[in-house]
């Protein structure tokens, strides 16, 4: 049988209802916790999550 566990939120720490095994791979996973309500951008190799930073939008300046 293979490891897994539940995929726990970057944000709050709380499980949210994705399940992971030592082979999944997610590149640009929007993840969604139920509880805190935000959506993080993941990649989740060998079990270990990593969250994407996306820049912030600037404004151009004339």
């Amino acid at each position: 049988m293979q490891n897994e566990k539940w995929l726990l939120c970057p944000v709050c720490g709380n499980k949210t209802r994705i399940k992971i095994r030592e082979n999944t791979v997610l590149l640009n996973f929007p993840l969604f916790c139920p509880k805190c309500k935000r959506e993080q951008l993941i990649n989740v190799q060998q079990l270990k999550v990593t969250i994407i930073k996306e820049p912030d939008a600037q404004t151009q300046s004339r």
